[in-house]
C-alpha cells in the first residue's frame, strides 16, 4: 500500500495529496532505504543462520531416520540369523538325542547278548558240574553197593575171606553193576 502511495505521488496524478496526509517523500525514502538495511542485516545476521541451522537439524533428523532404517535392517537380518541359527541348533540337538537312542540301543543290546552269553556259559558249567557230581555219586554208590556185597556174601559163606578174594568179588560186582 505504501509502493503504490508512493508511486501515486512520483506520477503526479495530485500533486498535493501526499501533503494533504502528512507524507513527504524524504521520510519516506529514508524509511525505504533504512528499512532495507534493517532487512538485510536481519537476514543476514538472523535468518540465514535460523535457515543453516535448521537445514542442518533437518540434514541430522534425516541421517538420523536413515541411521534408524539400517538399524532396522540389521535387526531383521539379526533376527532372521537367530532364528537361523535356533532352527540349526534344535536339527544338531535332534540328531544328536537320536544318536544317543541308536547308541543306548546298541549298548543294550551288546550287554544283552554278553548276558546271555555269560548266562549259557553259568549253565554249561552248572551241568558239567551236576555231570561230575552224578558220575562221582554213582562211583561211590557202586563202591558201596560191592561193599555190602561182599559184606552179605561174607555173612552168607560165613567164612572170613583172604583180601584176594574181598579184591575178585568186588571187581566181579563192579562189572556186574556197570552191565546193567
Amino acid at each position: 500500500m505504501l509502493t503504490t502511495l508512493v508511486l501515486a505521488a512520483t506520477e503526479g496524478a495530485n500533486p498535493g495529496m501526499l501533503e494533504h496526509f502528512g507524507i513527504e517523500l524524504k521520510y519516506v525514502v529514508a524509511q525505504l532505504i533504512g528499512f532495507s538495511i534493517f532487512a538485510t542485516v536481519i537476514y543476514f545476521k538472523a535468518i540465514k543462520p535460523t535457515i543453516g541451522a535448521m537445514a542442518e537439524r533437518q540434514a541430522a533428523v534425516d541421517a538420523g531416520i536413515k541411521h534408524a532404517e539400517e538399524m532396522k535392517t540389521k535387526l531383521d537380518a539379526a533376527a532372521v540369523e537367530s532364528a537361523a541359527i535356533v532352527k540349526e541348533a534344535q536339527t544338531q540337538a535332534t540328531k544328536v538325542i537320536d544318536e544317543a537312542r541308536i547308541s543306548a540301543k546298541a549298548v543294550i543290546e551288546r550287554q544283552s547278548q554278553e548276558a546271555t552269553v555269560k548266562a549259557q556259559e553259568i549253565i554249561a558249567k552248572a551241568q558239567h558240574a551236576t555231570e561230575l557230581e552224578h558220575r562221582k555219586m554213582i562211583a561211590e554208590a557202586r563202591g558201596e553197593i560191592a561193599r555190602l556185597v561182599v559184606a552179605t556174601t561174607r555173612q552168607v559163606l560165613a567164612q572170613e575171606l583172604s583180601e584176594a578174594d574181598r579184591t575178585r568179588y568186588n571187581d566181579a560186582a563192579a562189572k556186574e553193576l556197570s552191565i546193567s
